[in-house]
């Protein structure tokens, strides 16, 4: 059972959220403020600290710290976008506002137990299932429950002949999976081949999946031999199946269904016994519905499916990566003493890594080779701190949330918008009604930096913000 302790001073709301965690299995214990949090409890031995910002003595981000690992949530009736980033900066993992949701908090809990375990959960894991992986499978690092999850599948389907379907977002791991699936399997010891189909010209991609037989066609002065039958006795993973051709689908669902293949330009077929593993990042279930991917091919190499969390996804998961791939390039710049700083860490756990891992590691790459410093910052990583904490909890409160306001803007909420057209957007349609100091808080950054970035986007400032607060002033005058 997870133990969670909350830190609120009213009693009325300490009572009611302990109640509500313990209806869901919860164990809770309470406190009223900071120092008895720290005198009464042992902070080490909860899974979660859920503290109000506003107690008496000293504030409820005292307890991040305090803490270590465990994580921090803090609720305030102060909803303002500057408490937040201010929360966030500090090092808490996520913040709710007062008065909440029953089932947005029970949401917010269950998300971060899951995502943020602690040493003592993974010490209980562990205890209870010790045969369970918790250093990943070839390479491939995990301690979050969707890796765990992954580790326990990799090693129940590798020894099978099955055909799998890896599926993740680009820079996930794929090729990863599939090489720890064949070399977990009884073809180990044999060859496995990797085939980029997105890489291979259309024209090219059956001679190279199949082999032609020399005169097949101009240029073919020699027979050769196909992918697929290279990698007879061992395993074939094809990555980026949903850009094969729809020709070369068809060849390739008669190899899958018949386990033989025929040359390009020969009247004889061939057996081969070759297991496939395939990738994508796309849904060939919605490919398939619209014609463009063959439905029963779909069906065919759908049989074991594996699924890769996105990085954003993976919890401390990224700080652990992280921390590995900067002592690597630390090795081999000859920068060993190379570490993160406690803003390089919490830009890290909560920038969203569109790319992914290979993203983390490129960036990683370029902050140890650019950076004159021991310690990286984040903006050696290229990450703008302010920018992400304000996507951040956009995304969390809302757009037209009217608990929050000053959020709002004239664009659809759910228009995919990039932490700095968003800032410009913002900037712009709310500069003619709101102050610099107005703007700034709205946004939860310095004035000074609201004009950094307007120098940095272009974006003049203009007489319309002292304009509305003197029409502002004449009508209150009035």
């Amino acid at each position: 059972m997870h133990k969670i302790l909350v830190v609120e001073d009213e009693t009325v709301i300490r009572t009611a959220l302990r109640r509500l965690l313990e209806r869901n299995e919860y164990q809770v214990s309470e406190a009223g403020a900071v120092q008895e949090a720290e005198s009464e409890h042992e902070l080490a031995d909860f899974d979660l600290v859920i503290s109000d910002l506003r107690l008496p003595g000293a504030p409820g981000t005292d307890l991040i710290k305090k803490a270590g690992d465990v994580p921090v949530l803090i609720m305030t009736s102060y909803a303002s976008l500057r408490s937040a980033v201010d929360s966030m900066r500090m090092g808490a993992v996520d913040y709710i506002a007062k008065p909440f949701d029953h089932d947005d908090m029970l949401s917010a809990v269950q998300r971060i137990i899951a995502d943020h375990p602690t040493p003592r959960a993974l010490r209980e894991k562990e205890q209870a299932a010790p045969e369970e992986k918790s250093a990943g499978i070839t390479g491939i690092v995990g301690n979050c429950p969707a890796m765990l999850t992954l580790f326990d599948h990799i090693e129940k389907i590798s020894p099978t002949d099955s055909t799998v379907l890896v599926l993740g977002e680009t820079g996930t791991g794929k090729e990863l999976v599939a090489r720890s699936v064949h070399q977990h399997s009884l073809r180990a010891g044999k060859t496995l081949i990797s085939v980029n189909c997105a890489a291979i010209p259309e024209t090219l991609i059956e001679s190279e999946l199949f082999g032609y037989e020399k005169g097949a066609f101009t240029g073919a002065n020699a027979s050769r031999m196909g992918l697929i039958e290279a990698a007879d006795g061992g395993t074939l993973f094809l990555d980026e199946i949903g850009e094969l051709p729809m020709e070369a689908q068809a060849r390739l669902l008669r190899f899958i269904q018949e386990g033989e293949i025929r040359r390009i330009g020969s009247v004889h077929s061939r057996k081969v016994n070759v297991r496939l593993i395939c990738a994508t990042h796309r849904n060939l279930q919605q490919l398939s519905g619209e014609g463009q991917f063959r439905q029963d091919l779909y069906y065919r190499i759908n049989v074991l499916r594996l699924s890769l969390a996105p990085l954003r996804e993976r919890g401390k998961d990224i700080l652990h990566l992280a921390e590995g791939m900067l002592k690597v390039q630390g090795e081999k710049l000859g920068k060993t003493n190379m570490r993160l700083s406690p803003r390089a860490i919490q830009a890290i756990t909560t920038y969203q890594w569109p790319g992914n891992v290979r993203e983390l590691e490129h960036a990683i790459e370029r902050a140890a080779v650019l950076s004159d410093s021991e310690e990286i910052d984040n903006t050696a990583l290229g990450i703008d701190l302010e920018l992400v904490n304000i996507n951040r909890i956009r995304g969390q409160q809302g757009i037209d949330s009217p608990a929050r306001p000053g959020l709002e803007t004239n664009s659809d909420p759910q228009e995919d918008l990039s932490l700095e057209d968003y800032f410009q957007r913002f900037v712009l349609e709310h500069q003619d009604s709101m102050s610099e100091t107005e703007l700034a808080q709205k946004l939860g950054v310095s004035r000074k930096c609201l004009w950094e970035r307007r120098q940095r986007f272009g974006i003049p400032r203009t007489r319309g913000g002292t304009g509305a607060r003197r029409k502002r002033s004449a009508a209150a005058a009035k």
